[in-house]
């Protein structure tokens, strides 16, 4: 790991990179509640080998980055935009490829249109721009959340259960569920985390509708990658941002929900490569 800390507008980011710096820049921005170790170190590896350089970076409220008190987020969704704007200036890359999971792939529609100028490309896997009469998550999601009140964040034992637990009800009818690996990421997020309480500001932040309305002014190639399955944000949710967002590309996951699956990795790696080496027909 080339793990860095960077120190910009009074706040911390716990950044990560793979490969060369002279290559082209693929920025990678993770769903809430999950800092960027979910983005797999293999999975990082064998896109930086495809001749990229791969950064990935802990949103605020998980890993090693900046934590507030839970419940108090003293942040917006605009701001954690600009936090990515933050780690490319870090790093000194003017623009890059972002790819955003989630959460992540929300902020990514955001970084779109708020800076344009720093964008090449934009991936969206298993996310949204939420608008009007699009599916709601399944009730069994729903509760599932409503229960984490419940949970103490202090203890190991109950906090790697916790991602357990939620991974294993989150997973597409392909995939077997690997416990043992996710136990194994889950555990190594609680060791480097500042505050586990803190990642569920995520849930209470403001922010972003302004954007979200306008996905049909982003100008940038766009890949919309989602699971047939995803119980918590439904498949229609990247039909609708593929006929939102001119010429974007629908690459359909047919039984996987949501999540970033091992038995996808070549798929979606390869799909990401071909879109990022594409010039942008838009400029």
């Amino acid at each position: 790991m080339n793990e860095r800390l960077i120190k910009a507008d009074g706040i911390e980011l716990c950044s990560d990179s793979f490969g060369e710096q002279v290559n082209p820049a693929i920025l990678l921005i993770m769903g809430a509640q999950s800092s960027m170790i979910w983005w797999e170190e293999e999975f990082c590896h064998r896109l930086a080998d495809t001749g990229r350089f791969i950064v990935r970076y802990d949103n605020r409220d998980v890993g090693r980055s900046t934590a507030y008190e839970p419940g108090q987020p003293g942040y917006t969704f605009e701001e954690m935009a600009d936090d990515a704007v933050r780690v490319l200036d870090a790093y000194k890359i003017e623009q890059a490829h972002i790819v955003g999971m989630s959460m992540g792939g929300m902020l990514t529609q955001m970084i779109a249109l708020r800076h344009p100028k720093r964008v090449l490309t934009i991936t969206l896997l298993s996310t949204s721009n939420f608008a009007q009469d699009l599916p709601p998550m399944e009730e069994r999601v729903m509760e599932f959340f409503s229960n984490m009140g419940l949970i103490d964040w202090t203890n190991e034992q109950s906090a790697v259960k916790f991602a357990i637990d939620r991974s294993r009800i989150l997973v597409g009818s392909k995939h077997p569920f690997d416990e043992q690996k996710v136990g194994f990421i889950a555990k190594k997020e609680f060791t480097r985390s500042n505050n586990m309480a803190s990642m569920n500001n995520h849930a209470l932040l403001a922010g972003g509708e302004s954007y979200l309305v306008r996905t049909g002014e982003i100008n940038v190639p766009a890949l919309i990658i989602h699971g047939t399955e995803d119980p918590i944000i439904p498949y229609e949710h990247g039909i609708n941002l593929a006929n939102e967002i001119p010429g974007a590309v629908l690459l359909t996951l047919e039984g996987t929900g949501h999540e970033l699956h091992y038995d996808d990795w070549d798929l979606i790696i390869d799909s990401i490569t071909k879109h990022t080496s594409i010039p942008n027909q838009f400029s």
